[in-house]
């Protein structure tokens, strides 16, 4: 397989997996969804969704650009990236091992809904670090632009179709239920993910 293909599938699948681990955008949108309605929760889905698409266009330009003036900052972008997957892991295996299967849940509240999903995403400090792992296995050095483009367009639909899904499915008790009676298998599995994606961009040669 082409190099720049492979290295593009794992940046995908490192995003993918984030929508299985429940983070501060998710809960909102369950939340909201539960309290107000599927309607709220898709249009509140929506605003995530389209934040996702901000942040990879923002990060793939703005570190192709560092890459392409210092040579190093590829270095500097695994090692950062690497380190950010290993807690990642580390915080899926702890979750795993411990029995507590509680989901706070919250809506948002308001009218704008699309909006304050946008502001939710575009907040996040977490989702920088995030990116910079997914741009770090992505995009290397030499990575041609359709590779950047096909990163920015594939993340900005996987992220509205996923949190989509979100508001109509994971909205309702019963998959709540089943995700509680299953997620110290799913911490389990994320976390050995995330420890084979930290050592592939520890170790990846452009």
């Amino acid at each position: 397989m082409n190099a720049d293909l492979s290295s593009l599938l794992l940046a995908l699948g490192i995003f993918a997996v984030g929508f299985v681990s429940i983070g501060p955008n998710i809960l909102a949108i369950i939340g909201t969804s539960m309290e107000r309605g599927r309607q709220s929760g898709v249009r509140l889905a929506l605003g995530v969704g389209l934040g996702s698409g901000i942040w990879a266009t923002l990060t793939v330009a703005g570190l192709t650009a560092l890459i392409a003036a210092f040579a190093y900052a590829i270095t500097v972008l695994k090692i950062l990236g690497a380190a950010y997957l290993i807690w990642l892991a580390f915080k899926a295996f702890r979750s795993a091992a411990s029995r507590n299967g509680h989901i706070a849940v919250k809506a948002a509240r308001g009218d704008r809904l699309l909006l304050q999903g946008l502001a939710i995403q575009m907040t996040n400090p977490k989702a920088a670090l995030h990116w910079i792992a997914i741009v770090g296995v992505g995009l290397g050095p030499n990575a041609p632009l359709w590779v950047g483009l096909a990163l920015i367009v594939s993340c900005t639909i996987m992220s509205v179709l996923a949190h989509l899904a979100y508001a109509v499915t994971f909205s309702t008790q019963p998959v709540v239920t089943l995700y509680r009676r299953l997620r110290r298998l799913i911490e389990a599995g994320l976390g050995m993910f995330f420890t084979f994606a930290a050592f592939k961009l520890a170790t990846y040669r452009s």
